[in-house]
């Protein structure tokens, strides 16, 4: 038991001080669960084939489908037709649909998709997009636990229950496991509560201001700059002559002149590139595709003997706002670009992207760019061809924020990935199949229909979250078994003995939404359902009230930017401070707390 309360301990200091990545923690702490004997070895890699993981993947995969045929497209044009412009119904438009998807897609993955659509009709309304994104990222933890396929801690839920059943004291009756709607009516009260707390309180809780950053369009890229950054300019093209110094130096050393304007393009002979490396080396002869002001680069091009065009003549291709232009991307948390600095990335020689500024809260980085090491959530403004900006998107390490021209996908495949996705939920509901066969039913249905290929399969899956649910899943497992679970129900009631089942209900549900705000909802879900089944079976409680309104309030992450992936992902977008968080958050919090009490205990009494 010390063992276990050891590992806990070290898990949540683990994954609130981030020293340690936190698949790496989670790893670490079962393979320690191995060899110290806590469960039985054959059973310590369990959790990886466990039905919540393989419904996880399968979930992510269906997902990405959905969103390859173009279902998210036609979200966009929807929430149009029925906004017509206006701000409040565009803000309860937007949050009903995410509500809605909330219940079949992962919320770090649908918050992915909605950023872009929900910037897209920022930028065609005027709508202030500081006043769309935290009600929408706040919608989707609402809506999540609606039904049992896209919450993460509701899909573990079943596999602690079975473990808990495993270890359950003589004579005392089995929890029952939880159905794919067993959890609807608290959902469906959560979502709407979400939906109507902000379309009565939007105006006072959020933000009144224009966020300039966020009215962005493919053609609009020199005012752009100007507004948002403070590079003024335009773009021109300089030829280099003969006796130009510039010749023989690579862009790298070009850029470090005094006065060098941002090199976005090169042309040497017939080869003609987007963001040239900074080894590249000019030649006579060579185009520069070039933006600053236009006495300063007219200064540049003289003392670097140079001809310089205003008309791109040359690289006009490259430069087509059809082709090219700027945009911002946001770094998610399970970023493989998160701690490595700008420099490290090579973006430029790997993708063909320009990195033109960092943005990170109120702080905007422009010079020395290529030393600033990488957060979640900061903002990049970026300079590339569309499709480059696509194709690292696609790995998932950037979100794209702006509304980009996109090559349309696989349109003709919407009835297949629809089918094969209802098909899935058809057999989870109405059959006694487990919920990861019936899940990747529709996945692999998708994948032989051509909604996606396996390559894109692989991708859309985000393992970080795969190891950490299949990690920390034996650490619930060993609570159980050693008893560690029953010693702090002990505990517990040690002190709240003679407390009501509603004190003892929202003690777990508060302590299980502070754990949240500062670790993964897995892992809080993981150390407190056993505690809440014990808790339960000694007072002769409901285990499944109890189990449940803890995996509910493992969702109620809003008080902190950091308390779950969804929310950091729109802070940079947003602008949000952590004030805003606060503003909004403290008293949703509450809200959802009274619900999930009231509904579930209506659902058991």
């Amino acid at each position: 038991m010390i063992l276990v309360l050891g590992l806990v301990c070290f898990t949540m200091l683990m994954l609130v001080l981030e020293w340690i990545r936190a698949d790496m923690v989670a790893l670490l702490v079962v393979v320690v669960i191995g060899l110290t004997g806590l469960i039985p070895s054959d059973r310590v890699f369990n959790g990886f084939a466990g039905n919540a993981v393989i419904a996880i993947i399968a979930i992510m995969i269906m997902g990405a489908g959905l969103d390859r045929a173009g279902v998210l497209g036609l979200t966009a044009q929807f929430v149009m037709r029925m906004a017509r412009g206006k701000e409040s119904r565009l803000g309860v438009v937007i949050n009903a649909v995410t509500s809605l998807f909330s219940a079949v897609i992962p919320s770090q993955a649908l918050a992915a998709l909605m950023i872009p659509v929900t910037s897209r009709l920022s930028a065609r309304t005027g709508v202030p997009i500081s006043r769309l994104l935290l009600p929408m990222a706040f919608c989707i933890l609402t809506a999540t636990n609606t039904t049992l396929i896209a919450n993460s801690p509701l899909i573990v839920l079943n596999d602690l229950i079975a473990s808990a059943n495993a270890n359950l004291p003589p004579g005392a009756q089995t929890v029952p496991k939880f159905g794919l709607f067993s959890v609807t009516p608290v959902g469906l009260a959560l979502a709407v509560a979400g939906i109507v707390f902000f379309y009565l309180f939007t105006n006072k809780l959020l933000p009144d201001r224009e966020d300039e950053r966020q009215k962005v369009t493919p053609g609009r890229t020199e005012s752009y700059f100007a507004e948002t950054y403070g590079i003024v300019g335009e773009t021109a093209e300089l030829t280099v002559t003969a006796e130009s110094p510039l010749v023989g130096m690579s862009i790298g050393e070009v850029e470090q002149l005094h006065g060098a304007p941002l090199i976005l393009a090169i042309k040497s002979g017939n080869d003609s590139r987007m963001a040239p490396p900074a080894d590249q080396v000019i030649w006579v002869g060579s185009v520069l595709g070039v933006l600053g002001p236009r006495e300063e680069l007219n200064r540049f091009a003289n003392n670097q003997l140079c001809k310089v065009s205003p008309r791109m003549r040359q690289l006009g291709d490259l430069f087509n706002p059809s082709r090219a232009g700027i945009s911002e991307a946001v770094i998610p948390p399970n970023s493989r670009f998160l701690k490595q600095s700008v420099g490290d990335l090579r973006l430029r020689k790997r993708y063909g992207i320009s990195v033109l500024a960092v943005t990170r809260g109120d702080h905007v980085y422009r010079d020395d760019l290529r030393a600033v090491s990488l957060r979640t959530g900061d903002t990049l403004v970026l300079h590339s061809s569309w499709k480059a900006l696509q194709e690292v998107s696609e790995d998932k390490d950037l979100v794209v924020v702006t509304d980009i021209p996109r090559e349309e996908q696989r349109p003709n495949k919407i009835w297949q990935a629809v089918g094969f996705f209802l098909l899935a939920k058809c057999l989870a509901l109405f059959t006694n199949l487990d919920l990861s066969v019936a899940m990747m039913t529709g996945a692999i249905g998708m994948l032989l229909s051509g909604v996606l290929n396996m390559d894109e399969a692989y991708k859309a899956v985000n393992w970080k979250t795969i190891f950490v649910t299949a990690c920390l899943i034996p650490l619930g497992w060993s609570m159980d078994t050693t008893g560690t679970a029953a010693w702090v129900a002990q505990e517990v009631l040690l002190h709240l003995g003679h407390a009501s089942p509603w004190i003892l209900q929202a003690s777990l549900a508060i302590l299980t939404l502070l754990f949240s705000q500062v670790m993964s909802n897995v892992g809080a879900t993981v150390m407190m359902v056993p505690v809440a089944i014990s808790v339960a079976v000694a007072t002769g409680g409901n285990p499944s009230a109890y189990a449940l309104i803890v995996a509910v309030s493992s969702s109620n992450t809003f008080l902190l930017s950091s308390g779950h992936p969804a929310l950091m992902m729109v802070t940079g977008p947003g602008d949000y401070s952590g004030r805003d968080f606060l503003r909004a958050g403290a008293p949703l919090t509450l809200i959802v707390l009274i619900i999930t009490l009231v509904v579930i205990n209506l659902m058991f009494r």
